[in-house]
């Protein structure tokens, strides 16, 4: 028999043991959403430990998006449901920390909103087809008064696609990961702006997607998705993130 190896064992922070416990009393539904967590003084009896240590794992969990505390209230802090933004965070620090690229994360989005897409074009609601319409109706409007306006209803017509996926799996991490690269991405924004031909540009390629999902037909608007993205991200990459993008919507470097 070959000689076993182990490696030494990691001593774990008291702290970290809370963190633990009561994270999985979360994400296993023993709390709810929109209860509360005990006191930090009765946190303190059942966990036998320290205030500095239950203020420490309460000051985790709460970076981590899955409780807030309410200062002065009596009850212990609230249990948080799953959202776009704390998933958003946790993204952004995973692309620092592991020195994810740009690229990466486009890629990631493509394969996420473009299913989005096909699964809006077969699921849709009228409703939900007119939130798009209405959403790249003003944001052509909005091209003349500036980006902040124009932005908010470019939102908006992406929130009605994820709306409209019926997949809310999808909605969420996609959500998330958009987040993750506009912060990823501000300083290289703000030095290029965000000019007319830009926004215009960008109304017609969701004017297009919006056709495909109105028809019903799911392959060209996931086509379309995927090449709108990639032609949106294109002169923000190097030309080796340049190539996962072409493998991803089969064509040259997209041109915006």
């Amino acid at each position: 028999m070959s000689k076993l190896t182990f490696t030494p064992a990691v001593p774990t922070l008291t702290y970290e043991r809370v963190v633990q416990q009561i994270e999985e009393a979360i994400l296993s539904r023993e709390i709810e959403p929109g209860q509360h967590l005990p006191s930090e003084r009765e946190l303190m009896v059942q966990f036998s430990v320290s205030r500095p240590t239950i203020r420490e794992a309460l000051r985790v969990l709460q970076s981590q998006g899955l409780i807030a505390s309410r200062p002065g209230g009596r009850s212990g802090p609230e249990v948080l449901a799953v959202s776009p933004d704390s998933l958003g965070r946790s993204f952004t620090t995973m692309a620092r920390i592991a020195s994810l690229s740009l690229s990466e994360l486009v890629q990631f989005r493509i394969v996420l909103e473009s299913s989005a897409c096909q699964l809006a074009a077969a699921l849709h609601t009228e409703e939900q087809v007119e939130k798009m319409r209405d959403a790249v109706e003003r944001m052509e409007a909005e091209v003349a008064n500036g980006s902040d306006s124009f932005n908010r209803a470019d939102l908006d017509f992406h929130a009605a696609v994820w709306e409209a996926s019926h997949n809310s799996l999808l909605r969420i991490c996609g959500e998330a990961v958009a987040g993750s690269i506009l912060n990823l991405m501000n300083d290289r924004m703000e030095r290029s702006g965000n000019s007319t031909a830009a926004m215009e540009g960008a109304v017609e390629r969701d004017r297009a997607i919006f056709r495909a999902i109105a028809a019903g037909d799911a392959l060209a608007a996931g086509n379309t998705a995927r090449n709108a993205i990639a032609a949106y991200f294109a002169d923000y990459l190097d030309e080796e993130g340049a190539r996962g993008l072409s493998a991803l919507t089969g064509a040259e470097r997209p041109t915006p």
